[in-house]
């Protein structure tokens, strides 16, 4: 099966939504934040980064679940709903 290339809009959704994650994580350690959610601290980075802008629904379950984020959250700003103020 050949994957389709991300659009723009993927992209920029991953970006949107890799920030947000940075911010909750804040002053927690990339890789503490990484083993609680059980993935590699390259895949929680590439996130973060931007670079995987479409991760799997187990990981960004997981991820919320460790920084204590609701999944609605992490969805509306990937969908580019306005910047959630309670992880600013």
């Amino acid at each position: 099966m050949v994957r389709q290339p991300l659009t723009s809009e993927q992209v920029e959704s991953g970006r949107r939504l890799g920030a947000l994650l940075r911010r909750a994580r804040a002053e927690r350690e990339l890789a503490e934040v990484a083993a609680a959610a059980g993935i590699s601290p390259e895949t929680l980075r590439k996130i973060e980064t931007g670079r995987l802008p479409s991760p799997g629904f187990g990981t960004i379950v997981r991820l919320g679940e460790a920084l204590e984020v609701p999944v609605e959250d992490l969805a509306a700003t990937w969908r580019g709903a306005a910047a959630l103020e309670a992880v600013s």
